[in-house]
């Protein structure tokens, strides 16, 4: 017989992936685990930039303001010809926040400060990463999963009602599946890349060889340390040691310039580019996410910002799943992810490519890399008015759609104080946008039904009647953003994307959408969700994995 149920989810992988998962999870009241067999958590920089929308992201888990204290904007890079300034320029055009879009800049932040960041707000719910815990195999049946850890020569036993597999591109999950891990490694664009300090260069610059022999060096300053993620091509039978000595002394005799001194490395390693993605998602009650998924080149900074949205699409799925939702709706992650996965190794893959044959000028981004404009458009979940019978052929494009990026807004409450539709959003729940006085009785109505499921907000114009559930639309910013003219319903979901709409809509179309998802309001206590016993239900376990 099975162990009983110890915790509805075991996260494998604690990196920003599996961190943001269990996070969400654990804001929901979903119990989980997350262990990682490293016997210390990660020190290097790797994926160091922290793109808009995962900015959003962080926002949402409340820890957004914990990253961008600890980060800063990417510096100008200097390009080099030896000790000759060659010039200065930008890789990111800077912009203002806009009112629907407050993080418009990406942001540079050390990959170990952004999981720190994750621990302490996992830490906050009472949930700690369980290190050198090695998940050694597992067994799934139509009720759960069987997995077995190892720890300090010990082996546990643990029964959870799902299992995802955050740990990586040599996931174990993913080998244990026998899911496919299409593509290629491009070992002829291999790289040495680590962090360390370097005597003799300013912090306030990205420093670049583009003409070094063998390839173009880089030293980019980290925020919040001394030191500097430096990246120098590896080409052919080399086999550098990893060790700043040899580190060193590869950068001294490609670049020239021996009045630099590195030491004090912190991490180093031998990067090896990879283009690979699966072809599923999912195979019963195991989930894929982040680089188990979908491994990148590094050009773009879309790796580790692909994975933080792969967890913050499947948790809240899988919270209302495990809250008595349908288990069908977990067949949307792979039906929304995959695609997007799969057009991000593409942007990656050109950009790799572009850099390679290019020059350092190729390298400037645009708002392609920056994730804003993901949308789940044609999606099972994206539902309603497509809005498009609002336009003719000629007119402008709806600005957001079923599937699309729900965007902020400055609005103000009945008391003057600022609030922004991001503030409402924020949490484990859906939002109701009403526009139009004509809705108060429909936000009445939702949040009388659905509780801490569902907030519904009147959305109104200044001078019209407001009540205690109103957000006043100051200066029309939100009308705009969602390209509201008269009455509408919007329904944001928990991951802040357009899940239906409707003009003018009523309560009855709202919940004809609700329905599946949230019928489980009843199951609320305390003005949270309460999981209840998972259902028993038939899954597929013609895969289900056992190493």
């Amino acid at each position: 017989m099975n162990p009983s149920l110890s915790t509805h989810v075991l996260v494998a992988g604690a990196g920003p992936t599996g961190l943001t998962l269990a996070c969400d999870l654990a804001r929901r009241g979903v119990a989980c685990r997350i262990v990682d067999k490293a016997p210390s958590h990660f020190a290097g920089s790797r994926g160091k930039g922290v793109q808009p929308r995962t900015l959003e992201v962080l926002d949402d888990l409340g820890v957004v303001d914990a990253a961008m204290a600890a980060g800063a904007p990417y510096p100008l890079i200097r390009a080099y010809d030896g000790d000759a300034v060659m010039g200065d320029w930008a890789m990111f055009e800077r912009r203002a926040p806009a009112p629907d879009v407050p993080y418009p800049n990406i942001l540079l932040l050390g990959q170990w400060r952004t999981e720190e960041i994750l621990r302490a707000r996992l830490a906050d719910h009472g949930v700690r990463v369980e290190l050198a815990t090695e998940l050694t195999g597992f067994e799934q049946d139509g009720d759960g999963v069987t997995a077995t850890l190892v720890r300090a020569g010990e082996t546990e036993r643990v029964r959870a009602g799902y299992l995802v597999g955050a740990d990586g591109g040599r996931s174990s999950v993913r080998r244990a599946l026998g899911v496919g891990f299409q593509g290629e490694t491009l070992e002829a664009d291999r790289a040495l890349v680590g962090d360390v300090r370097a005597d003799g260069l300013d912090r306030e610059r990205w420093h670049a060889w583009p003409k070094a022999r063998g390839g173009p060096i880089a030293l980019c300053p980290l925020p919040g340390t001394e030191r500097f993620q430096i990246l120098i091509p590896i080409h052919g039978d080399e086999a550098p040691e990893l060790t700043v000595e040899a580190v060193e002394r590869l950068f001294h005799e490609r670049t020239g310039r021996s009045d630099v001194r590195l030491h004090d490395a912190s991490w180093l390693s031998l990067y090896r580019p990879s283009v690979r993605m699966v072809d599923r998602y999912r195979v019963g009650r195991v989930f894929l996410a982040g680089d188990a998924a979908h491994v990148h080149p590094a050009a773009g900074g879309q790796g580790l910002n692909t994975g933080v949205q792969d967890a913050y699409n499947l948790g809240w799925k899988l919270g209302h799943v495990l809250a008595g939702a349908p288990a069908a709706l977990l067949d949307t992650y792979e039906e929304e992810r995959l695609p997007v996965a799969a057009a991000m190794l593409g942007l990656t893959s050109r950009l790799h490519r572009r850099i390679a044959e290019g020059s350092a000028g190729e390298q400037r981004r645009g708002p392609e890399t920056q994730q804003l404009g993901i949308s789940y458009r044609g999606s099972s979940l994206a539902r309603g008015e497509a809005c498009d019978e609002a336009h003719d052929e000629h007119s402008a494009p709806a600005r957001a759609l079923p599937g699309d990026r729900a965007p902020d807004a400055p609005c103000h409450d009945v008391a003057g104080a600022p609030v922004r539709l991001f503030d409402v959003f924020r949490g484990p729940h859906f939002t109701l946008l009403a526009f139009g006085a004509a809705h108060g009785d429909t936000v009445a109505r939702v949040n009388a039904r659905y509780g801490a499921a569902v907030h519904a907000r009147a959305v109104v114009q200044p001078g019209e009647p407001a009540g205690r559930r109103v957000l006043v639309d100051t200066d029309g910013h939100a009308r705009a953003g969602y390209d509201v003219d008269g009455d509408a319903l919007v329904l944001v979901r928990p991951d802040g994307y357009i899940g239906w709409r409707a003009s003018p809509g009523t309560p009855e179309q709202l919940e004809d959408y609700l329905r599946p998802l949230v019928g489980f309001a009843t199951a609320e206590v305390g003005g949270t969700l309460n999981p209840i016993e998972l259902p028993r239900r038939p899954r597929d376990t013609s895969r289900s994995g056992v190493s």
